[in-house]
């Protein structure tokens, strides 16, 4: 971790870059002429290959398509997936779609990718995705650890956190029209909400419950959750600038195991295991 800033510069900068990018979002779109949607006539629309959605009433499979092309668009802005060992990958997927199944959304499919990306970081967005930095899996001591921010991730998608405030966002800036918000406009703001935009205390503070629970319903010990915030907590890496209030959130969730923590829940504790499992890294 020597090679991260101090932390109140680490974390000023972040908002500072999240504040651009939300500004120079607002003004593209802003300044972009845009035709009247309730005049727009519909075969304009199928020519041009526009397409609108309703943030309101969102189906399960137009959120999984939204994702699919957030996930492209991310990868044409830099983001690059750790590709040189396949089972890596493999063990990754097998971890996330354990607690995929027992998620209360499992009815959707789930992409769980690695970015060769050494910070200490982790991201979803909208339709399952979920992408985990290569050094968030340095960082963790065992895979109950790793599970724990996998689970986390997984419960911003089954609170459909980043659909929410794509729903705040284009109402705050008026690019909801009689016919829905254009695609492309929310692929763009996936985009800044992936890489620049922090969730909400109330975002993290339900992922961390949803992912506590969802934890132990896959049979991890519940305490990788915490362990893994504890060990990070000092540093304040890229992790807890996108995910605020590490102290609160430590202190909730081991309020939680105190209460209810699942006494059969103890796998993933081996950390020999889990770093042969990751040796290709």
């Amino acid at each position: 971790m020597n090679n991260l800033m101090h932390p109140l510069k680490r974390l000023g900068r972040r908002w500072l870059y999240g504040a651009i990018a939300l500004i120079i979002a607002t003004g593209l779109i802003a300044t972009t002429p845009q035709p009247s949607k309730a005049n727009i006539n519909i075969f304009d629309l199928i020519f041009n290959g526009i397409q609108y959605v309703q943030l309101s009433n969102l189906s399960d499979a137009q959120e999984v398509d939204l994702g699919q092309q957030t996930d492209r668009a991310l990868k044409r802005q830099g983001i690059r997936v750790f590709r040189q060992d396949a089972a890596v990958s493999q063990y990754i997927n097998e971890i996330g779609q354990r607690l995929a199944m027992v998620s209360d959304r499992n009815q959707i499919p789930y992409t769980f990718q690695i970015v060769a990306d050494d910070s200490i970081n982790a991201f979803a967005t909208s339709g399952g995705f979920v992408y985990l930095n290569t050094g968030l899996l340095k960082a963790a001591n065992n895979e109950a650890e790793l599970a724990g921010v996998v689970a986390h991730e997984i419960g911003h998608i089954v609170g459909r956190h980043s659909v929410n405030r794509m729903r705040e966002i284009t109402l705050a800036n008026g690019i909801v029209g009689a016919l829905g918000v254009s695609q492309d406009d929310l692929v763009n703001i996936g985009v800044q909400l992936a890489l620049f935009l922090p969730n909400s205390r109330t975002a993290e503070y339900e992922a961390d419950e949803l992912g506590y629970v969802n934890l132990g319903q896959a049979g991890y010990d519940q305490r990788g959750l915490i362990s893994f915030m504890e060990n990070l907590n000092s540093g304040t890496p890229e992790f807890f600038s996108s995910h605020p209030d590490p102290g609160n959130r430590v202190n909730r969730l081991q309020e939680m195991y105190a209460d209810s923590h699942r006494e059969e829940a103890t796998y993933g504790t081996n950390p020999e295991i889990y770093r042969s499992r990751i040796a290709g890294l």
